[in-house]
């Protein structure tokens, strides 16, 4: 990942495509790092951290809509984050269910479709309910797609779609990748053109391992609770200014 700065500015200029042919991503996703630290340097507790990490949401979605964003994937809590403390593990659960019951009707009004990819296995009987009353009341929504990422892994996702063709007795000979792109918890939408990483970080964290091929890459020094919409236009603009080869010259 490229590390570009992302400081925010007071007034970012209306147009932030400076190529004439530049465009704007229509996939873009987030790798939401830095909560814990957040709250270590306000000598907080780490759910407070992931609280106001969540919070921040309702900044970023907007910004996204008008800059004309599709597709917004955020990474939430991966398959990994379970060996993490279980006293932090249960505080989460307890406050993406709050969250997402709060900011359901929100997100529903602004347009958004929620989708959840990753699986529910282990997660807390309310907060499944909670994920599954968001994408039945926003399922004819239009205006942006926002996936939430949770309780997901790469590499979980692509053992899980090469199982579903084994049990469909798919020859190994048979297999392409299209046949895997479509087991894929994303089957159906495009592979995300940006991923943003917050907190300086340059890994992928088991984050779209398959989508991720040609993406491009973008690493901010913001920690993801200060991570603001001014730094998403930031991104963008680096994108936009970007030419991708996909292996071409």
């Amino acid at each position: 990942m490229a590390n570009v700065p992302s400081a925010a500015t007071d007034n970012a200029p209306e147009s932030i495509i400076t190529s004439p042919n530049a465009t704007v991503p229509q996939h873009v996703a987030i790798i939401m790092d830095g909560n814990g630290r957040w709250a270590q340097q306000r000598h907080l507790p780490r759910l407070e951290g992931h609280r106001n990490g969540v919070d921040n949401i309702q900044r970023i979605v907007p910004c996204a809509i008008d800059l004309g964003i599709q597709v917004l994937t955020l990474y939430a809590f991966s398959t990994e984050n379970w060996g993490r403390p279980q006293e932090e593990v249960s505080g989460l659960m307890r406050l993406f269910t709050l969250i997402s019951r709060r900011e359901t009707a929100n997100l529903h009004r602004q347009g958004v479709r929620v989708f959840h990819i990753g699986s529910f296995d282990g997660v807390s009987a309310p907060l499944a309910r909670a994920i599954q009353d968001a994408v039945v009341l926003t399922r004819s929504n239009t205006r942006m797609s926002l996936n939430i990422a949770f309780n997901y892994g790469g590499r979980d996702e692509i053992v899980r779609a090469v199982r579903e063709l084994m049990r469909q007795d798919v020859g190994p000979d048979d297999i392409t990748e299209e046949m895997i792109s479509s087991h894929l918890y994303t089957a159906g939408l495009r592979d995300p053109d940006l991923i943003i990483r917050t907190a300086g970080e340059m890994r992928l964290s088991n984050f779209l391992l398959w989508q991720a091929a040609y993406s491009e890459y973008y690493s901010s020094p913001k920690l993801w609770p200060e991570f603001g919409p001014d730094d998403l236009r930031l991104a963008v603009e680096s994108y936009a200014n970007r030419k991708r080869k996909y292996g071409r010259l």
